[in-house]
This record gives C-alpha cells, sequence and structure tokens, in this order.
C-alpha cells in the first residue's frame, strides 16, 4: 500500500471513530445521564427554596454557578501549573523550591537580548562569555584556531581537527547544564600515563563528535551545545587547519604558537600559515548582523590577532554598524606582551591587522595589591599602565574603570566588564 493511501485511511479510521464515540455519548447522556440530572436539580432547588425563598430560587443558583465556575478556573490553573512545574522539575532537578516560573521568564528576557560577537580565544574570552550570557543568550563566540600546544595540539596532530581546547573553554563559559556536566567537559587526566596524559576529557568528547558526525567539525559543535544547554553559539573563525608564523625583533622567523610564546623574544609581526584559509561562514554573518562586536581580552599576538588575520574576519569588522570595542589585557603576559602598556597592546593589533576593526578600549584603571604584584613579578607579568591619553591620541575612544577580579589570579571582573559594554548599547 503507497504511503499516501495508508494515511487516507488512517484519517478515515480517526474520523469514523470519532463520529461513533460522539454518537454512543450523546445516547448513553441523554438517555442515562440528563434524567438523573434533572432529579438532582430538581431536589437542589426545594432545598435552596427553603433557604432563600422560592420566588429567589433562579438568582441564587445564578450567583453559585458563576462561583463555581471561578472556583473551577482556579483550580484547572494551578493544577496545569503545579504539573508543568513537576514536569520541568523532573527533566531538570535545579528547578525546584519555585524557581520554574522565574528561570521561564528569565529566559525570555536573554531572548530578546542584544546580538553580541566576541572574538578572542584563551581564558580571556571564555571569562567574558561568563558575563555576556547574563545580559543575553544571542551570543556568537568567534574563537581562534591556532593552538598547537597541549590535548588540543595533539588531538589536531593526530586526528585532523581543529583544536578543540578554546572552543570547550568558550562552550562551558555559556553552559546552562548542571555543574556535574560542565565539570565532566574540564576534567583532565592529569595523573595518567600513556596516550591519556594530559589530556581534557571536553577535548576527547569533542573528537569523539566529530568522529560520529563523519568529520563535521560544525554539527560535531552543535550536538556539543545542546548537551551543555548554552546560551549562545560557539564558531571557529576557520574551520582550515593553521599555524601562527611570527617575525621577532631581530628578524628571526618562528613557526607555531607554543614556540613563538616560548621563544621569549619581542614579536614584529604575526601571520597565518597558510594565510589563504577560508573563514567560516556563519561566523561572518554574526558580525554583520550584530549589535555589540567585542575583541579580547586574552594574549594579543595568539588569542586576538589570529582570528583578525583571517581573510574576511576583518573586512566584516570594518564594515558592520554596531559599536566595536577592543578589552585590553590587565596583565601582561612574558615571552608575548612582556610590559606592554596599554596603548601598546593597541598598536600591536594595529600593526598587524590592515583595517580598523574597534572604535573603543576598554582599559582598566584598578591596581592590583602589592602582594599579588610581587607574585606576578616572580613570574615575569606585570601590570597594565592604562595609558589612555596615548590610546586617545589614536583616535580611539577609552572606556576606564576597575574592572579587575583579584582572587587567585588577576583577571576580568567578567559582570562588570558586560555590563559597561552593554551599557554602549543605551
Amino acid at each position: 500500500m503507497a504511503p499516501t493511501a495508508g494515511l487516507r485511511w488512517a484519517g478515515l479510521f480517526v474520523v469514523v471513530g470519532l463520529v461513533t464515540f460522539l454518537l454512543g455519548f450523546g445516547l448513553s447522556f441523554f438517555h442515562r445521564v440528563v434524567p438523573q440530572i434533572q432529579k438532582v436539580a430538581l431536589a437542589w432547588d426545594d432545598g435552596i427554596a427553603q433557604v432563600v425563598g422560592r420566588d429567589k430560587v433562579d438568582q441564587a443558583n445564578h450567583l453559585l454557578g458563576g462561583a463555581l465556575l471561578l472556583l473551577g478556573v482556579i483550580l484547572i490553573a494551578k493544577g496545569v501549573r503545579d504539573g508543568v512545574r513537576r514536569v520541568v522539575e523532573i527533566l531538570n532537578p535545579s528547578m525546584k523550591d519555585g524557581k520554574v516560573v522565574n528561570v521561564l521568564v528569565r529566559r525570555q528576557q536573554l531572548a530578546a537580548g542584544p546580538r553580541i560577537v566576541a572574538l578572542g580565544g584563551g581564558t580571556g574570552l571564555s571569562t567574558l562569555l561568563r558575563g555576556l550570557k547574563q545580559h543575553s543568550s544571542n551570543i556568537t563566540a568567534v574563537v581562534t584556531v591556532t593552538d598547537d600546544g597541549g590535548s588540543s595540539g595533539r588531538l589536531s596532530k593526530e586526528l585532523g581537527i581543529i583544536p578543540p581546547g578554546d572552543i570547550r573553554n568558550c562552550l562551558v563559559a555559556l553552559a546552562d547544564a548542571e555543574k556535574l556536566m560542565t565539570d565532566v567537559f574540564q576534567h583532565r587526566f592529569k595523573n595518567a600515563r600513556g596516550s591519556l596524559a594530559g589530556h581534557s576529557l571536553g577535548n576527547l568528547l569533542i573528537a569523539g563528535l566529530v568522529d560520529q558526525c563523519g568529520g563535521d567539525f560544525d554539527k560535531a559543535l552543535s550536538m556539543a551545545s545542546e548537551v551543555l544547554n548554552i546560551r549562545g553559539r560557539v564558531t571557529p573563525s576557520t574551520l582550515d587547519q593553521v599555524r601562527l608564523r611570527a617575525v621577532l625583533e631581530d628578524g628571526t622567523e618562528v613557526c607555531g604558537e607554543t614556540a613563538i610564546v616560548e621563544s621569549g623574544r619581542r614579536i614584529r609581526r604575526i601571520f597565518l600559515d597558510p594565510g589563504e584559509v577560508k573563514a567560516f561562514p556563519d561566523s561572518l554573518a554574526a558580525i554583520r548582523e550584530a549589535d555589540l562586536i567585542v575583541v579580547g581580552p586574552g594574549s594579543v599576538f595568539t588569542s586576538v590577532i589570529p582570528n583578525l588575520l583571517v581573510p574576511g574576519i576583518s573586512e566584516a569588522l570594518a564594515e558592520a554598524d554596531a559599536p566595536k570595542v577592543y578589552v585590553c589585557n590587565v596583565m601582561t603576559q612574558p615571552g608575548e606582551s612582556d610590559q606592554f602598556t596599554a596603548s601598546e597592546h593597541v598598536s600591536a593589533i594595529i600593526a598587524n591587522v590592515d583595517r580598523k576593526v574597534f572604535d573603543y578600549v576598554v582599559v582598566n584603571t584598578g591596581t592590583p595589591s602589592s602582594v599579588t604584584l610581587e607574585k606576578y613579578r616572580s613570574s615575569d607579568q606585570y601590570f597594565v599602565d592604562p595609558d589612555i591619553e596615548r590610546i586617545r591620541a589614536m583616535g580611539l575612544r577609552a572606556i576606564v574603570g576597575n574592572f579587575m577580579n583579584e582572587s587567585d589570579y588577576v583577571r576580568h571582573d567578567p559582570l562588570k566588564v558586560a555590563q559597561r559594554l552593554v551599557d554602549l548599547l543605551q
């Protein structure tokens, strides 16, 4: 039997069954139920007449009927609400103690939030995303894919996929899943031996999803995003395998992100190898449609600039109408931005990118404690001097304030930075 013929027969059975049911219900209702209801109604009227009088029976029934209708609506609404709440609590145990309605309202607010694109990599971008997701679920994180060290580098070389580490961190940062699930993604085999040693479980899971999807990294990312229930989307700047190549201050050329950082010499220029890679189309589309674009924070040469070197990215940024902001680092990084001031971070980007890709620069003016500064100094890391006037002299607008969070590490406070960024849209 053809599928369409089968559907027609199924529809016919449904219609015939419904008509038969209604006929049976009507016969039983009118011949068996209605007479019983009439008997009860007569007895009810006699009872009401003894209380309010025969001439007021209709009025009393009308008022009582309205009250019962109202009570019925209230009970139905409560039952539906409690039922939905119970189902949601079963599906997501974290939504207990009356939080369901608040969560649903909050999600509606976030769904109506601004379209934000954040470009970068490393811990800087993932830290910022934790703040931005409090203002919108329409976030696209465009992540650099030049990491060639650690677990990411090994998986990239062995499986021929783009490095998953920075992407994993951004997925976890945007996650709305249970803490247990995010902890699983961030678990690292520190004490393992052999092939698992040093690997992140999240990296292995992403690699497994890529394999399951037949090498389709974008589809694998979508699956990982569903598992973690992220607010927004994480996309690579390119799906092509690419390395970093740098020309150092003494003219030496070094290839590979790890080798560049470990060279210990000042970087003059940074390039992609190969240079002609294709930008991920969804990343370009997100930039064009954005209400707010954020570049950084992160390692200026190995996290921030690489995204901007992908053909099409800087062009899309230059053409975008949205406010474009660079978030400058709080502390310098050894082997990459040694003793850089805020304006020198900006100059490094301008020197390597042939288009103006931001109009604002977020500069931290809060100062870490002397104890913290001394601890960082022992690792050759220094506080980034907020030379605001030099930034303004470059034709850029400085957004200044204490955006620092000082705990075990000195880094940006994601909530403070995100709030200031969103305020630009006001």
